[in-house]
């Protein structure tokens, strides 16, 4: 399974950072409007993230619930038809919940820089240092933590949940 680096950060707000990610970053940005909707799974995370009504991507992961840079190890498969397949893992699993956004991506080589705007929580930086099959999580993580010296981003403003959890909370 593919691997990456992740950080997850509570910010103020998106407008103050982006000046200081588009001056680091290659590529972007790119705005995406998700809907997440996350199903019972004993093993780790199993969501499908719907696009529009004919894209989308079914994502299973597992990342430990740290503040810091984390591992994630994960599976994606797309599909032309996430509502059909919503209704299909519904049935089979359960609804956990749904979350949406708006993402706005930036990419720095490998690591994927997302500016997401949560409804019902507000604005968030994330980190995906995605790695190669040789690199270590200690590669990753040097990374993850550089970007967030660059950004401005303090280890007080780290969170170790997922954005379903922090929802289940408010």
């Amino acid at each position: 399974m593919a691997r990456n680096v992740e950080i997850k950060a509570k910010i103020g707000g998106i407008e103050a950072l982006i000046p200081i990610i588009a001056s680091l970053a290659e590529t972007g940005p790119f705005n995406i409007l998700q809907h997440d909707t996350f199903f019972n799974c004993p093993l780790g995370k199993l969501k499908l993230r719907a696009f529009s009504a004919s894209s989308g991507e079914l994502i299973f992961y597992q990342r430990p619930q740290l503040d810091g840079p984390k591992l994630s190890i994960y599976q994606i498969s797309p599909t032309t038809e996430p509502d059909s397949l919503r209704d299909t893992l519904a049935l089979a699993y359960g609804i956990l919940g749904t979350v949406r956004k708006q993402r706005t991506l930036y990419l720095l080589g490998k690591t994927r820089i997302h500016l997401d705007r949560v409804d019902g929580l507000g604005d968030f930086l994330e980190l995906e240092v995605v790695l190669e099959d040789l690199q270590t999580i200690t590669y990753g993580e040097s990374i993850a933590l550089d970007l967030m010296a660059k950004i401005g981003v303090l280890p007080n403003q780290l969170i170790p949940t997922s954005y379903l959890e922090l929802l289940s909370k408010s």
